[in-house]
């Protein structure tokens, strides 16, 4: 067992691993994945553990807590992640100017 450990443990997640899987997690009002909504701020990664931090389209969203442990599952689906933590921020505040060019042509901002 302490073999597979030690493997585990010698995994090295990239940032784009994690952008990766965070372009699964969407939001639940708006069609579109949290990256491509320009929701996520910050990804500090570490042995074993992933840190985001991200805001949300809108203060006081009643889906917070449900989109946050979206994340979080997501982040420990990554080989080698063995904990993750999710912090929500408001600054800077999130407009649509975030979005990527994908988000607005599927939400027909183009």
């Amino acid at each position: 067992m302490s073999e597979q450990k030690t493997e585990t443990a010698a995994v090295e997640v990239k940032e784009e691993d994690v952008i990766e899987v965070l372009r699964e997690v969407f939001d639940p009002e708006i069609p579109v994945n949290i990256v491509d909504l320009g929701l996520v701020y910050e990804i500090a990664i570490k042995p074993a553990r992933v840190d985001v931090k991200m805001t949300l389209t809108a203060m006081g969203c009643p889906m917070a807590a449900e989109v946050m442990t979206d994340v979080r599952d997501h982040l420990l689906q990554l080989r080698g992640i063995e904990d993750a933590g999710v912090e929500l921020v408001y600054e800077p505040p999130w407009t649509p100017e975030r979005m990527t060019e994908d988000a607005r042509w599927e939400l027909g901002m183009l």
